[in-house]
C-alpha cells in the first residue's frame, strides 16, 4: 500500500507539466481590411408612363386608347433591338377630372406605367421619338445597375482581405513580429451606394410637334462598393 502511495506523489507533477503546455494560448493579432470599387452602370431602368388622350381635346372626342400607345411602344422597342424582356408593365391606373364625373365614362383617361431597360440612356430617347408624344406623360430614370455586380463584389472582398493581410504585416513588423496562419475570417459590412440618377431632358419629345431624336441630357454617378473584412492571424 505504501508503495501505491509513493509512485502516485510522483506521476502527479509530469501530468501538471504537460497541462500547463496544452494551455498556452496563442499569441494573435485582429485586423480589420477596407476596400472599395466605382463601377459605371450599363443598366439603366426608366420608368414610362403613357396615358391616353383626346386628339379633340376642346370636344373630348376620337380619344386615343392606352393599348394603341402600348403597341407603338413595344415596336419602339423591338426595333431599338431590345429583347421583349426589357419591357414589362409596373402599374396601372387612371383618372377623370372631378366636374366630369357625371359624364359618361368615355371621359375617363387610363394611364399605364412600364419599366424599360436599356444599357444605354440615349436608346431612351430613340423609343419614346416612336411614341406618339401626346401619349407620353412622363419618363425618368428609377435606377441603375451593373450586369457583373456580383463578379465586382467578390473582387473588393478579397482586396479587403488582403488589405487585412497587409495591415497585420505592417504592424507586426514594427516591433519585430511576423504573422503566421490565419485563425479566422469575419464579413463585417456589405455595402453598395446607388445613387439616385436624374434624368433632365429638355423634353422636346413631348411636344406635339416634335420630330427627330431629341438630344439625351442624362446625368447619373457610378455605383459605389466598398467591404470591411476582419481577419485574425498567429502571431509567430
Amino acid at each position: 500500500m505504501a508503495a501505491l502511495l509513493v509512485s502516485s506523489f510522483f506521476a502527479l507533477p509530469a501530468f501538471a507539466q504537460s497541462s500547463t503546455v496544452t494551455n498556452k494560448e496563442t499569441r494573435r493579432i485582429e485586423v480589420t481590411g477596407f476596400s472599395e470599387m466605382e463601377v459605371m452602370p450599363d443598366e439603366l431602368y426608366f420608368t414610362v408612363s403613357l396615358q391616353e388622350y383626346f386628339k379633340d381635346e376642346k370636344n373630348q372626342k376620337d380619344k386615343v386608347p392606352i393599348n394603341v400607345l402600348e403597341k407603338q411602344l413595344v415596336q419602339a422597342v423591338a426595333e431599338a433591338g431590345l429583347p421583349k424582356e426589357a419591357l414589362s408593365v409596373s402599374g396601372v391606373g387612371g383618372y377623370q377630372r372631378y366636374w366630369e364625373k357625371d359624364k359618361k365614362p368615355s371621359t375617363f383617361l387610363e394611364s399605364k406605367q412600364y419599366q424599360l431597360k436599356v444599357e444605354r440612356a440615349d436608346k431612351l430617347d430613340g423609343i419614346l421619338s416612336k411614341v406618339n408624344s401626346r401619349g407620353i406623360q412622363s419618363a425618368y430614370m428609377s435606377r441603375t445597375d451593373h450586369s457583373r455586380k456580383e463578379e465586382f463584389k467578390n473582387q473588393v472582398k478579397v482586396e479587403a482581405l488582403k488589405n487585412a493581410k497587409d495591415k497585420a504585416a505592417f504592424l507586426l513588423n514594427a516591433i519585430g513580429e511576423k504573422a503566421g496562419l490565419v485563425l479566422e475570417i469575419r464579413e463585417l459590412e456589405e455595402g453598395a451606394s446607388y445613387p439616385q440618377p436624374m434624368y433632365k431632358s429638355n423634353m422636346r419629345m413631348m411636344a406635339a410637334d416634335a420630330s427627330g431624336v431629341p438630344d439625351s441630357d442624362l446625368d447619373y454617378q457610378k455605383i459605389k462598393l466598398s467591404y470591411r473584412m476582419q481577419a485574425v492571424f498567429e502571431i509567430k
